[in-house]
């Protein structure tokens, strides 16, 4: 399923830096800090470089005046947004996003509004070239989160409070765009929402309908809408909110230029009373029922109930104003990521050509995002890339970069991990399995080949694989030949895989290379690239000398001492011979829950727990990396001292200078990989294609 770039009018291509700050308690999360943009201007020309013209960044109330109103520090700003003008990037400016504003207010304090006005005043003089503004982003979100579910402040959980946050930023929406416009008169409001709609079963549609009006109360709001007649009208007035609040709203109604829809697979819900029937954090009640509140994508729904294109098409319908999706973003695998930007593209094209004012998709965290998915309540550190990985210095442009390039460009992008549909589509995802099944639709695109199948890596990553929507074929060394060419070409011509790992010869159970292994990499590399096919290559940490005083990198020479490393270095040296293009994983010593090798005191970076190390080398894939990487864990343990390196080559600690792209190896996975009471046991076996694997 290509992405095309078609439409009669184009859809334009917007991205966005994911730059909250949100207060939690005393603490505030920055994510501009979290995720280094803070720290790096060069970020812009990258940006730039994909051929992104409009950019939502962030001109933060708080991050310019944190303590007092009347103490501004421009510098930061100053220079981002000089560099953008440069650049010529037009900045739509967000002035809060997620956040309750700056010590000195709340969402539910009486001034908020006017005073987040004097802070949009002041954004405007400061930058009279800025035409568009988003002064409150999701401010129904936002109110949801702070006033009704206690994650961030005021932590507060009731109705009133939820109202009160509401209607603050609305009447603040208003005030900033007021003061706004008295400097620069064509300024356009660029109003953000998230709009998911509710399911539910026959007992709980009342609570369903309720949650689908309450939907569209900022954006109603802000439109003049909500007066006697509206169906929240009764609700708002008994929870605290005067009329006269209201009648002001209406009275100085200017609906937004552009009504944004920012659409995540979360957002749509499901309600059922059976809460015994779902995750325990899911469960839930409305004091008349207890009930699972779950994503919708994961109960037997019809699809096209749940596509973005029907969150979008109701927007257009019920407001008949210019849309666009300004927040397209999903935290998963890379191929993940691409499937679900590319039925934002699809929704977005489809929609425009209907007829409908769609002005644009954003590629939102193009710099990835810190730990929302806790919704920052944890500060585990959890990193979800965006077209930009920033765990390699300088950040690392991933597929989405290629693919936002190629639409805004105009050009069609076509990846083969698109042929299959996203986990959201496949069979596995339900909660309650559908008693009609669900058609499997992984057998028509084109697998992942992987050789040297009956190994443990092979198996680890067939399974994973499997898991993220590749097909897969592993074949072991009884059903291909890896030193034979003819058999090896006849693979290729009968699987016509759209990439090829040689995991031969690799996994915890090997010690020693079998003969040939070196020479067949180099068979399979050559027939790869003769059929221009991604080839990845897993060889191991002892291409190196046994232990030393520092991990050592991928600009470290090889020098092996035993030979096995011998044979990975020499397979190394073919397959990079030829297949320049190759990408070359080194891992650590391979271990696996239930299977795991070495000692409890091993360094982290002398290990490379399977399935971690599975999901990096497949997101190095699929993002068409090449060369040599090293993927173990961050290890805060020293490496050994210098010494003697056994014949078996010792323990071996990486690094690496192109990213690390590996989680921490934390005490709960060490407890699991090296239980203290008991011996490791076999994983057990695992059969693919029929031969066990």
């Amino acid at each position: 399923m290509p992405l095309d770039a078609t439409p009669a009018r184009p859809v334009e291509v917007w991205g966005g830096v994911e730059a909250s700050i949100v207060r939690i308690g005393e603490r505030w999360r920055d994510q501009a800090v979290e995720t280094g943009h803070r720290a790096r201007p060069e970020d812009l020309e990258r940006i730039a470089a994909l051929g992104i013209g409009t950019l939502r960044y962030p001109v933060l109330w708080e991050s310019v005046a944190p303590r007092h109103p009347g103490e501004r520090d421009w510098s930061w700003h100053d220079e981002r947004l000089g560099r953008l003008r440069r650049l010529g990037i037009s900045v739509i400016a967000g002035l809060l996003h997620h956040g309750s504003g700056p010590r000195y207010t709340s969402l539910l304090d009486p001034l908020f509004p006017e005073k987040l006005a004097a802070h949009a005043e002041a954004v405007a003089l400061r930058y009279p070239w800025v035409r568009h503004f988003t002064p409150v982003n999701e401010p129904l979100t936002t109110a949801r989160f702070s006033g009704l579910y206690g994650h961030w402040y005021p932590h507060r959980s009731d109705a009133p409070a939820f109202l009160r946050a509401l209607v603050n930023q609305c009447r603040g929406v208003v005030l900033a765009m007021q003061a706004i416009r008295r400097v620069t008169p064509e300024a356009s409001l660029v109003q953000t929402e998230d709009l998911g709609r509710t399911f539910a079963t026959p007992l709980l549609q009342y609570q369903a309908a309720f949650e689908n009006e309450r939907r569209w109360l900022s954006f109603d709001l802000l439109c003049g809408r909500v007066g006697p007649l509206h169906r929240l009208y009764a609700f708002m007035r008994a929870n605290g909110i005067a009329a006269a609040e209201l009648d002001w709203l209406r009275a100085n109604a200017r609906p937004p230029d552009i009504l944004g829809m920012n659409h995540y697979l979360t957002s749509d819900r499901y309600l059922d009373e059976r809460p015994e029937a779902y995750p325990a954090s899911a469960q839930g009640g409305n004091g008349r029922h207890r009930y699972a509140d779950v994503e919708a994508v994961r109960v037997d729904l019809p699809a096209s109930a749940l596509e973005p294109a029907a969150r979008l098409r109701e927007l257009w319908d019920r407001y008949r104003r210019p849309v666009a999706l300004t927040e397209v973003h999903h935290g998963c695998t890379r191929e993940e990521q691409l499937r679900w930007l590319a039925e934002g593209w699809d929704a977005a094209v489809a929609l425009k050509r209907q007829g409908a004012d769609v002005r644009a998709l954003t590629v939102w965290a193009l710099l990835g995002v810190r730990d929302w998915n806790s919704l920052l309540l944890r500060q585990d550190g959890f990193y979800e890339p965006g077209a930009f990985d920033i765990r390699s210095t300088p950040p690392r442009p991933t597929a989405l970069a290629a693919a936002t390039a190629a639409l805004a460009s105009g050009r069609r992008f076509h990846h083969p991990v698109l042929d299959t549909p996203g986990w959201w589509r496949r069979p596995g995802r339900h909660y309650v399995t559908p008693a009609g099944g669900v058609p499997d639709t992984l057998r028509a695109a084109p697998p992942v080949l992987i050789t040297g199948g009956a190994g443990r890596m092979a198996r680890v990553l067939a399974r994973h694989c499997a898991m993220r929507g590749l097909p897969a074929v592993a074949l072991p060394r009884a059903a291909l030949d890896i030193t034979d060419p003819a058999a090896v070409e006849a693979a290729l011509a009968r699987h016509r895989p759209w990439a090829v790992i040689n995991a031969a010869g690799h996994g915890p159970e090997a010690r020693a290379a079998r003969p040939g292994e070196a020479m067949g990499a180099g068979v399979v590399a050559a027939a790869c690239a003769a059929s221009r096919l991604p080839f990845l290559l897993i060889s191991a940490a002892q291409v190196f000398g046994g232990s030393g005083p520092r991990a050592f990198t991928e600009e470290d020479t090889p020098l092996p001492c035993c030979r096995f490393g011998h044979d990975k270095a020499a397979a190394e040296a073919l397959v990079l011979a030829a297949h320049p293009t190759a990408l070359v994983i080194r891992a650590g010593r391979l271990v696996e829950i239930g299977a795991a090798g070495g000692a409890p005191d091993t360094p982290a970076a002398a290990v490379s727990h399977m399935p971690d190390l599975a999901q990096a080398m497949l997101d190095l894939l699929v993002d068409g990396e090449s060369g040599i990487w090293h993927l173990t864990h961050p290890s805060p343990e020293p490496c050994a001292e210098p010494g003697p390196a056994p014949p078996e080559g010792g323990t071996v600690c990486l690094a690496s200078c192109r990213g690390h792209l590996m989680p921490p190896l934390g005490a709960a996975l060490r407890e699991a990989l090296w239980p203290a009471a008991r011996p490791p046991v076999g994983a057990g076996e695992v059969f693919l294609n029929g031969s066990s694997a």
